[in-house]
């Protein structure tokens, strides 16, 4: 069962990325912010990330780079998951290592094909 973080600062927003993502059978974890995303990672072993940009604390940016700095977390999946739709967001993002970058609304099916690519070992219901 793969386990995967969802680090967002809306309670409500990390809900819908859980139901959009509950096909996969999956076991999560949340974090309100990137701070809290870093305890996060030394608590548990995650398998992917999904990750807003703008949140307090720590920007998710940070969040993104500090990870790919990690040996263990240096191949994770990571979607950023933000409402900051222009091109120079994105390719920040893809830049630091982000997997995927999709901007709210976001579709929950493309935000489940996206992890089901990401992660091909994963049961699909």
């Amino acid at each position: 069962m793969p386990r995967i973080l969802v680090v967002d600062d809306s309670p409500t927003m990390r809900k819908m990325i859980m139901a959009a993502l509950r096909p996969l059978q999956a076991e999560f974890g949340e974090a309100g912010n990137g701070l809290e995303a870093i305890e996060q990672l030394a608590l548990k072993r995650y398998q992917a990330m999904t990750l807003d940009l703008n949140m307090p604390d720590m920007h998710g940016l940070e969040v993104l780079r500090y990870v790919r700095q990690l040996a263990s977390y240096e191949d994770m999946p990571v979607v950023v998951i933000s409402t900051r739709g222009d091109e120079a967001s994105l390719q920040q993002a893809l830049q630091l290592g982000a997997n995927r970058y999709l901007v709210k609304p976001f579709q929950p099916a493309e935000l489940l094909e996206t992890l089901q690519t990401l992660l091909p070992d994963i049961t699909r219901s």
